[in-house]
C-alpha cells in the first residue's frame, strides 16, 4: 500500500537554486514521514508569478517586464540539466517517486515551458510533461506543450499520470489518460478557488482514480524586492495571502480522504488501498463496461494512449448503428 505525500509550499521565488534546495528539503522531511511518492506544486522551481504583468498590454511591452521575464527565463532549468540530475539523485538517495512542477527552458533559451516531471525511485526520468494550453495570461509567459507526453506511468506507486491545473478542465486530455488506466491522478495546480475542490473530486469520481490536488500557499512578501517600481506596484495592489492553497486527497470514490489545506504551509499524507480501485468500478469504468466504443472514440495526435477496450456486437446492433448514421446524414442535408 503505497503513502503518498503531497506537498503545500512556496519556492524562494525567482531563485532557481534556493528553490531546489527547499525542494530537497520537503521531500527528505516527506520521506521521513513514510512517503514513497512525493508530489510539488505547478511551477515550483523557480515561481509561479502570479500577479505580474511583465510590462505586457495589447501592442505594447516595457523594459522592465522583458528585464523581469529574462530572470524568470535565467532561473529556470533544462531538461536534462544539471538541476535535474539534482532531483533525480533525490529521488535515488530517498527511494521515493518524486513529482514536481517546473518551468521548463528550451534550449533556444528564449521559451519556457510549465512543465511536470516525475523521477522513479532508481533516480530516472520517468515523464515529462509540458501544460498542453497554459491559462490566460500565462501564455504570454509560457510555451505549449503536445500530445507526446499524454500518457500516464508505471511506478512503484501505481499507474501515475494528471495534468497540469486547468489542463484539468480539458475532457479530451482527462480521457486520453483515463484510456491508459490511470491509478494516480497528479494535479499540480495555482488555483485555490473552492470551486476547484469540485473539479478534483470529479476526476477522481470520473476516472475512479485517486486524485492528488497540490498547491502552493503564496503570500506577497515572499516576492523579492528588486523586480522594479511597476511590478512593485502590482504586487503591492495584490492581497497579503496570494494563493491560500487547498491540496487534497480523494479517493477514487471521491471522498476527501486529506485536506483541503489552506492558509498554510504543510504536508499532506496519506496511504493509498489501490485495490479499491476494483470495487469503484463496479458501477462505473470510464473506459470499460460504461464506455460506448461503438459510438464515440477518441483519437490522439502525437500520441498513442493505450486502445479503448472494444466491445463484441452483433449483426442486429451493427445494422442498427448504420441505420441510424444514414438517417443523421440525410436529416443534416434537409
Amino acid at each position: 500500500m503505497p503513502t503518498v505525500a503531497v506537498i503545500q509550499a512556496a519556492p524562494v521565488l525567482f531563485d532557481r537554486d534556493a528553490s531546489i534546495e527547499k525542494t530537497i528539503s520537503l521531500a527528505r522531511e516527506a520521506a521521513g514521514k513514510g512517503a514513497t511518492l512525493v508530489l510539488f506544486p505547478e511551477a515550483f522551481i523557480p515561481a509561479y508569478p502570479r500577479g505580474l504583468s511583465f510590462g505586457a498590454v495589447v501592442g505594447s511591452r516595457t523594459a522592465e517586464g522583458r528585464a523581469i521575464y529574462a530572470r524568470y527565463v535565467a532561473n529556470s532549468i533544462d531538461v536534462p540539466g544539471p538541476e535535474t540530475a539534482r532531483l533525480a539523485a533525490t529521488a535515488r538517495d530517498l527511494g521515493i517517486t518524486l513529482a514536481i512542477g517546473v518551468i521548463e527552458r528550451d534550449p533556444s533559451g528564449g521559451t519556457l515551458y510549465c512543465t511536470l516531471l516525475v523521477f522513479g525511485p532508481d533516480g530516472a526520468l520517468l515523464h515529462q510533461h509540458r501544460k498542453l494550453k497554459p491559462t490566460a495570461s500565462e501564455r504570454l509567459v509560457w510555451g505549449e506543450g503536445d500530445g507526446r507526453s499524454l500518457r500516464a506511468v508505471e511506478t512503484p506507486a501505481g499507474k501515475v499520470g494528471g495534468l497540469i491545473c486547468w489542463e484539468n478542465y480539458m475532457p479530451l486530455a482527462r480521457a486520453a489518460l483515463y484510456q491508459q488506466g490511470v491509478q494516480v491522478w497528479l494535479a499540480p495546480t495555482a488555483d485555490s478557488r473552492d470551486q476547484w475542490q469540485a473539479t478534483m473530486r470529479h476526476i477522481a469520481l470520473e476516472g475512479r482514480c485517486y486524485v492528488l490536488g497540490c498547491n502552493q500557499f503564496v503570500t506577497r512578501d515572499m516576492y523579492p524586492s528588486d523586480l522594479g517600481p511597476a511590478a512593485a506596484a502590482e504586487l503591492a495592489a495584490a492581497p497579503q495571502i496570494m494563493c491560500r492553497g487547498g491540496s487534497v486527497i480523494i479517493d477514487p470514490l471521491g471522498n476527501i480522504i486529506a485536506g483541503p489545506l489552506y492558509d498554510k504551509e504543510g504536508i499532506l499524507i496519506t496511504d493509498l488501498d489501490l485495490d479499491t480501485i476494483a470495487g469503484a468500478k463496479m458501477d462505473f469504468d470510464p473506459i470499460g463496461h460504461y464506455a460506448r466504443p461503438d459510438i464515440l472514440t477518441l483519437k490522439g495526435k502525437g500520441t498513442k494512449p493505450a486502445a479503448m477496450p472494444q466491445t463484441p456486437s452483433s449483426p442486429q446492433v451493427d445494422r442498427a448503428a448504420k441505420k441510424a448514421q444514414r438517417q443523421a446524414r440525410k436529416a443534416s442535408r434537409r
